[in-house]
């Protein structure tokens, strides 16, 4: 890797010694934004092609908005806002209206794009609201570096070499996720011979808090201690004085994520949500609340089911509230919590194994593109 920084660095010398001009992204790119179309679920024909959202492709259509090479910005609902959402196209795709949509114009290539948005920081170009939004007026104006294509050519070869290695350990964590969640469902397959409980008398519930989008903008701290769940994925760590303390749980809860993609997620550690999320927790000495997330974890796709009913897809309180756990005796429960609390760190503890290595070749990665995406600005005489 040395050499091939070298090899940059040459080229910098003889390319472009004074640096490099920037230039506004509406300049550079062409915003394909017109053609994107939004389909509910109930109304999409299965196909063979990708349908994406702000973070990731949610089904496979028939029929395309786009065809060619681009690079997707989440316009909303990216899953974090320091790392934020980019995806890359090609051929034919379905694009709803929760991306933008670039390409760059000749000399400016698509890949050296990919990996310089994924390198900046989007934060100062967010509008507020519940819903953290990056709108087409601001991304045109975002400053983009143009060096000459040589030096663009070095720098898509090395960073697309970590982005390769990444997507074959990612390929080979993927199967062995599916052999987890398969052996999860067996073990919490259940039948007559078990009490099944709503969750609302099974669980309690936590309230949420009131805190806007650009307040949690404003107190986010990456080493704070409290996590507050928002809208879409987004979320930010804050002091614990920085909201009411009744707005702050420190029982380990299952997060119900209710809106876009339906999630759960178990939390043990201090947190609060917005009003569009739910929580629930159990004082009950004969429940195992990760029992009863694992649980929730498998059905997933069946609130996603109700949620994909409404325009906006989302489930309703009474959806969880009603929904029915099969509760064993608590030593069978803890037995299943051990045994996939093992299977789940072997496909997600990133300090052991796979998961450790796909971590490191993401740093490493970071930290490469950290070093060739900085170039000194031309300064115009």
């Amino acid at each position: 890797m040395p050499n091939k920084q070298s090899k940059i660095e040459r080229l910098i010398a003889e390319l472009c010694p004074n640096g490099v001009e920037f230039k506004e992204l509406g300049e550079v790119c062409e915003i394909a934004d017109n053609k994107r179309k939004p389909i509910k679920s109930s109304l999409r024909v299965p196909g063979e092609t990708p349908y994406y959202g702000a973070n990731n492709i949610q089904d496979y259509v028939e029929g395309f908005t786009h065809d060619g090479e681009y690079i997707l910005i989440a316009e909303d609902g990216s899953a974090s806002l320091d790392n934020y959402s980019i995806q890359y196209a090609t051929g034919k795709f379905w694009a709803n209206n929760h991306v933008h949509v670039i390409r760059g114009h000749e000399g400016v290539l698509n890949r050296f794009l990919f990996h310089w948005f994924r390198n900046m920081n989007f934060i100062p170009f967010l509008t507020g609201g519940t819903r953290a939004k990056l709108t087409k007026s601001k991304m045109v104006v975002i400053k983009i570096p143009i060096p000459p294509l040589a030096i663009q050519q070095e720098i898509v070869k090395i960073l697309d070499t970590f982005t390769e290695l990444e997507a074959e350990l990612e390929a080979e964590l993927e199967a062995r996720n599916k052999q987890y969640e398969h052996y999860r469902n067996e073990m919490l397959s259940f039948g007559d011979d078990v009490e099944w409980i709503n969750l609302k008398e099974l669980m309690k519930r936590n309230k949420g808090t009131k805190i806007t989008a650009s307040q949690m903008k404003k107190l986010h701290k990456e080493s704070a201690p409290v996590k507050i769940f928002a809208g879409g994925r987004t979320f930010a760590m804050v002091n614990f004085e920085d909201i009411p303390k009744k707005d702050i749980h420190e029982v380990s809860s299952i997060i119900v994520k209710s809106r876009g993609i339906i999630e759960f997620e178990y939390y043990d550690k201090p947190f609060s949500h917005k009003n569009e999320f739910w929580s629930y927790y159990s004082n009950n000495k004969g429940i195992d609340t990760k029992y009863v997330f694992y649980y929730l974890k498998i059905k997933e796709s069946h609130f996603q089911t109700i949620a994909n009913r409404m325009q906006m897809p989302q489930i309703s309180l009474p959806d969880t509230e009603k929904f029915k756990i099969p509760v064993p005796p608590l030593a069978e429960q803890e037995r299943i919590v051990t045994i996939l609390d093992k299977f789940d760190a072997l496909v997600n503890d990133i300090s052991i194994g796979l998961p450790a290595e796909l971590d490191a070749r993401r740093k490493q990665y970071e930290y490469y593109r950290g070093k060739l995406l900085t170039f000194k600005e031309y300064a115009k005489q």
